[in-house]
């Protein structure tokens, strides 16, 4: 079992990123919240999760062992899969997701795309008592992207791996950055994953 890899960044995207270990590439899922945590640097360390079906090995890979562990909590919930996980954990920060299911937020869990009420309802149910809100960590600034043509692209690139429509996802973000036209590439995604 993989608990972690340390190595170069050999690519990344918003929804993936190869970690080269010792000459060994190794290709992992991300949310966005670990992409922008790891964009800009040559020497990264994933925890990584690590789902194997009968058909597929795939790894899951986290900047913080705290968003790892609530991957692991998330994909525990009836109807929570890997793939959903990831993009619950990709439309909040941590801290944000922790509020809200120990708040019984419901409402805000359901803004997630794929996520209906009963599903919200449950990951409450089966995890409220399972998180701890003294571990939620201080955000950290923001870093600012000068290129607003790259973080529409970005963003639409994002959204298309995980399997939104180009039609629908050109105009949720043009909507959006009509709205806020300095907003940053993850903020961006998660307001689309909410309206998509």
């Amino acid at each position: 079992m993989i608990a972690y890899l340390h190595g170069q960044l050999a690519d990344i995207s918003p929804t993936a990123a190869i970690i080269d270990c010792t000459g060994v590439g190794y290709e992992l899922n991300i949310s966005l919240t670990t992409y922008s945590a790891i964009r800009d640097k040559t020497e990264v360390k994933l925890w990584v999760s690590e789902i194997i079906r009968e058909d597929t090995y795939t790894l899951y890979g986290f900047a913080t062992k705290l968003e790892q562990q609530l991957f692991g909590k998330l994909t525990t919930v009836s109807g929570v899969g890997p793939s959903t996980a990831r993009i619950i954990l990709s439309s909040f920060a941590p801290s944000e997701l922790m509020t809200a299911i120990s708040m019984g937020e419901a409402e805000t869990l359901k803004s997630v795309k794929g996520i209906g009420l009963k599903t919200a309802q449950r990951i409450i149910v089966d995890l409220k008592g399972k998180i701890d809100l003294d571990t939620i960590p201080a955000e950290s600034g923001k870093a600012v992207s000068a290129n607003r043509t790259a973080v529409r692209f970005e963003a639409s690139s994002a959204l298309k791996l995980l399997g939104f429509g180009e039609a629908a996802i050109h105009k949720v973000i043009k909507q959006i950055c009509e709205s806020d036209p300095i907003i940053e590439v993850e903020d961006l995604i998660k307001q689309a994953l909410r309206r998509l």
